[in-house]
């Protein structure tokens, strides 16, 4: 009997499987984690809060908070899964700029197990709802763990957590940890980077991801002039400024601008 070898007359070639789509390149970007509204006129993409529903018509991308507690869900997962959250001197370790939000224990393969296993279930539910994309916050949290955690840690939960991506067919996007951007271009799809000109690090997403890069910087920093960040050439295509609560349209505060 012999054997037909790839390439061989008469072999059929591999078809190849399309990867997910990515955010148009320079697309109008909204950030609406604050909650849901109509985006302003030439905005192709939103991101907003896996609790609400994807923009209609516009490229979705779906936030979630995958390497801390979601403030609403700090309580519930202390009572329910106090093993998957990091502890030190006998308490929870608090995200020391949003005290709401408990880091998650990346530090052993069964406890990242166990976090992809609360996420995994949330990423699908965002590939039911229709978003085309996550967003995956906080995967810098290693640099707020007091050392119990590495960066090794973060990044082995997030290969579980693309791999769960790719498996529903979306996209996902590096959150910030602009140090890694070059590491895990060939990870994840895409960057969404905040106070990147803030604190020059654009050029350390573009260079690891070219034109697929979303920026976001925030009003309340006076150290931003937003109007020379929009000058610069090398910038990511998709750049705007928000207020940093990112409150609906018409609220007290809402700030949106586009380069």
């Amino acid at each position: 009997m012999v054997a037909v070898l790839a390439g061989c007359a008469g072999a059929q070639p591999t078809a190849s499987v399309p990867g997910p789509a990515l955010p148009p390149v320079g697309g109008g970007l909204d950030y609406q984690l604050g909650g849901a509204y109509d985006p302003p006129d030439g905005v192709t993409i939103v991101a907003r809060d896996s609790t609400e529903a994807p923009a209609a018509g516009l490229y979705s991308i779906c936030y979630l908070n995958g390497f801390q507690t979601q403030p609403s869900d700090t309580e519930r997962l202390l009572a329910d899964s106090p093993e998957l959250i990091l502890t030190a001197g006998g308490g929870p370790v608090r995200d020391e700029n949003w005290p709401d939000e408990l880091l998650f224990d990346t530090s052993t393969a069964a406890k990242r197990a166990g976090i992809a296993a609360l996420m995994l279930p949330q990423i699908a539910g965002c590939a039911s709802a229709g978003f085309d994309a996550v967003e995956i916050d906080n995967l810098d949290s290693y640099t707020r763990s007091a050392g119990l955690l590495t960066v090794d840690d973060n990044v082995a939960l997030a290969t579980l957590l693309v791999d769960g991506a790719h498996a529903e067919g979306l996209a996902i996007g590096q959150k910030n940890a602009a140090d890694l951007a070059d590491e895990l271009a060939g990870t994840f799809d895409f960057a969404v980077a905040e106070e990147c000109d803030r604190w020059e690090e654009c050029e350390l997403y573009t260079a690891a991801y070219g034109a697929h890069v979303l920026a976001i910087e925030y009003s309340d920093d006076l150290r931003v002039d937003f109007a020379a960040a929009c000058a610069v050439p090398e910038r990511p295509k998709s750049m705007i400024l928000r207020d940093r609560d990112l409150v609906t349209a018409g609220s007290d505060g809402y700030v949106y601008e586009h380069c």
